[in-house]
């Protein structure tokens, strides 16, 4: 039996999963999953020195004290550190009938280390922030763009089309 194979056995019988809410000193770990999240949807990351890794970091620092309008939840693996996470924010819209508050809340970076896949680490991962929605924000919309591999988990907690679909319009943005 190859060693790979063993620590993949030893952390599924580890027990129940612990998921903690991410602190700044899980910064690098959040950029990291997000480049392994974005990398498997077919984007080119580039190398750890890449711009936009830096300014992930900072998007992550800035946002994770605000704890009422950003949370990020992840899994700890003791040999390999977080392998696991899934990140929410706040965003606030003009209110509607639907939706007197106005916010919504949008789930991303829903990624897991593929040593550590088919756990159920991004679950529970997912599942503590759909709680921190519901029982700490005012968010009563929560949105989130599926991939192929992702579309059965979020069907299985409830998410479904939109009534009207979303569509996206890419721009070159204005100079830096």
């Amino acid at each position: 039996m190859n060693t790979a194979s063993t620590d993949h056995e030893e952390a599924a019988r580890s027990g129940p999963v612990r998921v903690r809410r991410a602190t700044l000193d899980d910064v690098p770990a959040l950029v990291r999953l997000r480049a392994l999240m974005l990398s498997a949807m077919g984007m080119d990351t580039g190398d750890e020195h890449a711009p936009w890794r830096a300014a992930s970091a900072q998007w992550f620092t800035e946002r994770m004290p605000r704890a009422d309008e950003f949370a990020a939840f992840l899994v700890e693996d003791p040999c390999l550190g977080v392998v696991a996470c899934a990140v929410g924010a706040c965003d606030a819209h003009a209110p509607s009938p639907a939706n007197p508050s106005g916010l919504h809340g949008h789930v991303s970076n829903v990624s897991a280390d593929p040593r550590r896949r088919r756990l159920g680490h991004a679950r529970a991962c997912l599942d503590a922030l759909l709680t921190w929605f519901e029982l700490e924000t005012r968010v009563t919309v929560v949105n989130l763009n599926a991939t192929g591999d992702g579309a059965g988990l979020y069907e299985s907690f409830g998410f479904a089309p939109p009534a009207n679909p979303s569509l996206q319009l890419r721009t070159a943005g204005a100079p830096a």
